[in-house]
């Protein structure tokens, strides 16, 4: 799923130039990806788009003194055991880092979660997650910041420790 997943990433570089579901998958077919991948990721970007369009993030990013819409930032986010489970340490490591950097809002973060949670893998690889993460943005029609881009493209097993 998530080779179907880069393939749709690389080919359209925002979510709203995506063709439907239907046309998509037979572009993907042609391309010669598995009809069960196809059918898994094409499930997976109907959920992600859904969940993009039922968000907005502009009240996350609403001026300060509009506590009604805003998230505290004071406020903590609980993980439930299944999501510790199917996250494991690294993914939700990475997810407070993003959190921390300032780079991933709260409503973007529970998509990134809710999506992580609908994807295969038990726990999710780390760099599978970063897929999950580079998604949420593409469907949002946003870029990620240079290093954070850089970052969720690093192939980590050809670093060197300094």
């Amino acid at each position: 799923m998530f080779e179907v997943l880069v393939f749709v990433y690389e080919n359209y570089w925002r979510g709203e130039a995506c063709p439907e579901s239907q046309h998509l998958g037979r572009k993907l077919s042609a391309h010669g990806f598995d009809a069960d991948e196809i059918a898994q990721a094409l499930t997976w970007l109907d959920g992600l788009t859904l969940a993009a369009q039922n968000t907005d993030l502009e009240i996350e990013l609403a001026p300060a003194g509009d506590a009604s819409t805003r998230q505290s930032d004071t406020s903590l986010r609980v993980y439930c055991v299944a999501e510790q489970d199917h996250l494991g340490a690294q993914c939700l490591g990475f997810v407070h880092f993003l959190e921390t950097a300032g780079v991933l809002p709260a409503p973007m973060r529970e998509i990134v979660i809710d999506r992580a949670m609908a994807a295969p893998g038990d726990p999710v690889s780390l760099d599978d997650f970063k897929i999950i993460v580079l998604m949420v943005y593409w469907s949002f029609g946003e870029e990620p910041d240079a290093l954070v881009l850089d970052e969720l493209c690093d192939d980590t097993e050809g670093r060197v420790a300094h």
